[in-house]
């Protein structure tokens, strides 16, 4: 006898969950691990970090998840709690690595080095000096690692628009970050 899996809408998964219910919580788990890793792939510089990165961001998930308002996806949601996981592992072992490439790149994560590499305080400080607009997509985009597409439907933009400010957001920042992914001396104050 074949047992189908139970499909949960984002409500019964939050109130499953909140509940302490394994069942809901492996559902949750399964339904957002595969677009999580994506977004850790970006950023770890092997397989076993990012799937360390994103089950810590779960448990984040889990822990938190009666604080979840239904305000805005439940995805974006548990996004952000992973996203702060990937950015607490990286601020722990920032003198080992590397946070954020600047260049677009669609192959498996290559270390980055030189011109290509950002410190991640550095360019956090980086973006808040980009305008607006171009700041937000480049913070969706080559931070969170969300689509063009998803900026575009978030943002009420169209994906022509939201690469157009991606790319002026990074002529921004190598004007204003050193070859080594520092600020620039002028800027700090």
């Amino acid at each position: 006898m074949l047992f189908r899996k139970k499909t949960y809408t984002d409500e019964e998964l939050v109130s499953g969950c909140a509940a302490n219910d394994r069942k809901a919580q492996e559902a949750l788990y399964r339904r957002f691990f595969p677009e999580m890793m994506r977004m850790c792939r970006r950023y770890a510089s092997d397989e076993d970090t990012a799937i360390g990165i994103v089950n810590n961001g779960m448990m984040r998930v889990f822990k938190k998840i009666h604080l979840y308002e239904h305000k805005g996806s439940l995805e974006g949601w548990i996004r952000r709690l992973v996203y702060h996981s990937m950015a607490d592992y990286f601020r722990e072992n920032a003198r080992y690595l590397n946070f954020l490439v600047l260049d677009e790149h669609t192959e498996k994560h290559v270390p980055a080095t030189g011109a290509d590499s950002c410190y991640e305080a550095d360019i956090l400080d980086a973006v808040k000096t980009l305008p607006p607009a171009s700041g937000e997509v480049f913070r969706l985009y080559a931070i969170e690692g969300f689509s063009h597409a998803e900026i575009a439907q978030s943002l009420q933009i169209s994906e022509g628009t939201s690469k157009w400010h991606l790319s002026t957001a990074r002529q921004k920042l190598r004007e204003i970050l050193t070859p080594d992914g520092r600020l620039r001396n002028e800027l700090i104050s």
